[in-house]
């Protein structure tokens, strides 16, 4: 397995330019907010278990934690940190707005977010990283908290 720096430099290839450096301070954020919201928001069939706090965005947030804890404990502590702030604003979008509302926040932020990266990328000049590696897509987040630019 790759180390931080070097997925950090491999990332940091294709996010030179200052313009896609800002457009991606703000979307891989919203990325990864829209993913857990999206997540959090598909019915599931734990919602008795753990005092409901058992869902898909859970499980998908200990498989992410895994991942950055392998990649250090000052990396993985960051980013429990920062995935627990966007998990609590989206429960507490879940339960002002509900499922539905909240799938369709989601996506819409999703959706945005994305046509932001790509714009980005073509300022930029060069295909995205996860093209390259899926493993990127959760590089992203650790990069923008993370690596010094």
């Amino acid at each position: 397995m790759r180390t931080l720096q070097e997925w950090f430099e491999i990332y940091s290839q294709s996010h030179m330019n200052s313009t896609n450096k800002v457009i991606h301070k703000v979307c891989v954020p919203a990325i990864t907010f829209s993913t857990l919201s999206g997540l959090l928001a598909i019915p599931h069939p734990f919602a008795e278990l753990v005092g409901g706090w058992l869902n898909w965005a859970t499980l998908a947030l200990v498989l992410t934690l895994a991942f950055y804890f392998r990649l250090g404990i000052r990396t993985g502590l960051v980013m429990t940190l920062f995935l627990s702030v966007l998990f609590f604003i989206s429960a507490a979008l879940l339960d002002t707005l509900g499922r539905g509302n909240l799938a369709v926040l989601s996506v819409a932020v999703f959706v945005v977010a994305w046509i932001g990266q790509f714009i980005g990328h073509k300022i930029e000049g060069k295909k995205p990283s996860f093209f390259q590696d899926l493993q990127f897509l959760l590089i992203g987040p650790a990069w923008i908290l993370l690596a010094r630019k």
